[in-house]
């Protein structure tokens, strides 16, 4: 039964394969022909072909003329874009010698941007004698553990700063508590004055308003003008 199921599938292999190559086409048994000449022979009216070449690129359009049809309208350049330029570190009187030199000036172009700097306070020893007396005060101060260091200003050398402070009652409150530990030679000074400073800001600089500070830089004290950040 198996031997006869077997010659029964090679009988059929053979015959698909017989039939696939069109070695049957003799008895009409063969599959449809997808070849040439067969497939031009399928065309429908060829000779109606025709190859058409591509469009040439449309031209350009012209350029827009005035009303009256005489010339083409020129487009108008973008109008220059001012920039902001500053010039910082003018003290009050820079500051109102500017006041007077740029009252032509239109007066949203400009402004003064006050800022005020704090002013800080020192306990203070000296200035001594020379440096043997500045060594001795210095065991002095060690002994009662007090802190020291240096002004870091020429003008009070030789001498021994005992603390900074940002306001004049908070040194005093210091003097006072190192006069509790003996400290009797102290004294409360200024380290650096409160001052007041001035920025020239000048928002949108074009080149009308350019030419114009070129005359007025001498108000500025030689201070150069740079871009705002």
């Amino acid at each position: 039964m198996l031997r006869a199921l077997v010659l029964i599938l090679l009988l059929a292999n053979a015959g698909y394969f017989a039939w696939a190559q069109g070695l049957m086409g003799a008895w009409g048994w063969a599959p449809a022909q997808t070849s040439e000449p067969q497939r031009l022979a399928q065309q429908i009216a060829p000779e109606a072909l025709r190859i058409v070449p591509p469009k040439a690129d449309a031209p350009a359009p012209a350029p827009a003329s005035d009303p009256a049809g005489e010339a083409p309208l020129a487009s108008a350049a973008p109008a220059e874009r001012g920039a902001c330029l500053q010039a910082g570190g003018l003290d009050a009187a820079e500051a109102q010698a500017w006041r007077s030199a740029a009252a032509a000036l239109p007066p949203d172009s400009w402004n003064l941007e006050r800022s005020t700097t704090a002013g800080r306070w020192m306990v203070y020893m000296g200035r001594f004698a020379d440096a043997e007396a500045l060594a001795k005060k210095r065991t002095e101060l060690r002994a009662r553990g007090v802190a020291f260091d240096r002004p870091g200003n020429a003008a009070l050398e030789p001498g021994l700063s005992l603390g900074r402070f940002a306001s004049e009652d908070a040194a005093q409150r210091a003097l006072a508590t190192l006069a509790a530990q003996g400290v009797r030679s102290a004294r409360v000074v200024v380290e650096r004055a409160e001052a007041e400073s001035f920025t020239l800001r000048l928002p949108l600089v074009d080149a009308a308003l350019r030419a114009q500070l070129e005359a007025l830089r001498p108000a500025l004290a030689d201070k150069p003008l740079r871009p705002c950040f």
